[in-house]
């Protein structure tokens, strides 16, 4: 069911990776990032997510850019990316447009028409990547009960 809202992030510093091309190196890109935050002895805090940095709608799956993020409790100042490829940085509170989507990633982009479309009718514009945070342990759950809930940025037109 399509149940979309507009709310205010909370603030949140996460540990994360640029990756370029396919998403299948998403899985990989946790398994980095959150062997990272133990290694530093910090806290996993909230749920893995993904920003996108190009759209995948249009862009060929090999150009694609986006950020794997892992958000942490702890003291971890601002970094640019290690010999790792694991950076940190603080995500300020923002307005957002989110909308929970259930089922497989692959049909993730379902949501995304209604959600903009919804946007424009609350007198909203995009204000940056779309962004989606994963509530679903694929190990554990069966890929139709997925759930991913997906942030837009945005701002009053």
């Amino acid at each position: 069911m399509f149940s979309p809202e507009m709310i205010q992030t909370e603030p949140m510093t996460v540990a994360y990776v640029t990756v370029h091309g396919s998403f299948e190196q998403i899985p990989q890109s946790y398994g980095l990032l959150y062997g990272w935050i133990a290694q530093h002895g910090l806290t996993p805090a909230g749920m893995p997510g993904t920003a996108y940095l190009t759209d995948p709608s249009t862009t060929p799956e090999h150009q694609n850019v986006y950020e794997v993020w892992a958000p942490f409790v702890g003291e971890a100042a601002e970094a640019e990316p290690d010999s790792s490829g694991v950076a940190v940085k603080n995500v300020e509170s923002m307005p957002v447009a989110k909308a929970m989507h259930v089922g497989p990633y692959d049909t993730v982009a379902e949501t995304y028409g209604p959600l903009v479309g919804w946007i424009a009718g609350q007198g909203h514009e995009i204000s940056g990547p779309a962004m989606e945070f994963y509530h679903s342990d694929p190990d554990t759950t069966k890929p139709e009960e997925y759930e991913t809930e997906i942030w837009i940025p945005v701002k009053p037109k």
